[in-house]
């Protein structure tokens, strides 16, 4: 065998020696990954409004109801802002929702329900919002979405938004179809019809992506007309801020209750 051939022989055996032992060190190094754990991210927080005339689903237009003044009413309107959503948390910190206006339509089922996303993630006890348009978005000109005055919500650009208003028919009423028109608004001064809710959980809620908070709210007409004493027959039209229409504000304030805060 000739010096070439010999050399040959022995840089390939040197080879396939030197590729076993790299293999048989991959082989040794391979390790088993680690499970990660899933990273658990904000959540969705949403709202959902019953109407209800005390003790009785709110049937528009055609349901029948007695107010505080013993005045029989039926409803063919009923609208209110639900504005400024701020959801507190145990330490005391907030999360407030951006642009946070909507608007609940007694007539439009849609608008008894909504979802704010990504809210921060963390244990939660209350919330508050407000009945009614703030002062800066009462100035703020001409808007689109639920401030859009093509909503039948909104007055002129002095005087702003009707937070709520009440609508319906009552042989109490003084106009000759027996129709009463109760549209409450003013943004500022004595007369103001801008009321803050608090509404407190029965007890803390986790807020993460892993299930929704589900808070159900119960909205009561009754509620218009009491506990200030609010007659058709003497306020069958109330279209502008006075001193009835800051009555009827102090009583709305109290028209929403919780029904239940749970996890789904």
């Amino acid at each position: 065998m000739n010096t070439i051939k010999i050399k040959s022989i022995s840089i390939m055996a040197a080879m396939a020696v030197t590729l076993a032992s790299c293999s048989k060190k991959e082989d040794n190094t391979t390790t088993t990954p680690t499970p990660t754990t899933p990273v658990t991210t904000n959540g969705t927080v949403g709202f959902e409004f019953a109407h209800v005339a005390g003790d009785k689903d709110l049937v528009m237009t055609t349901g029948n109801y007695t107010n505080s003044s013993l005045e029989s009413f039926t409803v063919t309107k009923f609208n209110y802002y639900i504005t400024n959503i701020k959801l507190k948390k145990s330490d005391g910190t907030e999360y407030a929702e951006t642009e946070s206006y909507h608007l609940v339509e007694g007539d439009v089922a849609s608008s008894h329900h909504f979802h704010i996303k990504d809210v921060t993630k963390g244990t939660y006890t209350g919330v508050t919002f407000m009945i009614g348009v703030d002062e800066a978005r009462n100035t703020s000109g001409a808007q689109t979405g639920a401030l859009d005055p093509a909503k039948g919500m909104f007055w002129t650009w002095s005087t702003g938004y009707i937070m709520a208003k009440l609508e319906g028919t009552s042989p109490a009423a003084t106009t000759p179809d027996k129709r009463f028109t109760h549209h409450i608004g003013g943004f500022n001064g004595a007369n103001s019809a801008l009321r803050t809710v608090t509404i407190t959980f029965p007890q803390a809620m986790e807020v993460s992506s892993a299930k929704e908070l589900s808070i159900k709210l119960k909205t009561d007409v009754l509620k218009w007309f009491a506990p200030n004493d609010v007659s058709i027959a003497t306020s069958t039209n109330l279209m502008s801020t006075n001193a009835t229409s800051k009555k009827i504000a102090d009583n709305y304030a109290n028209m929403i209750s919780l029904s239940s805060a749970v996890l789904e």
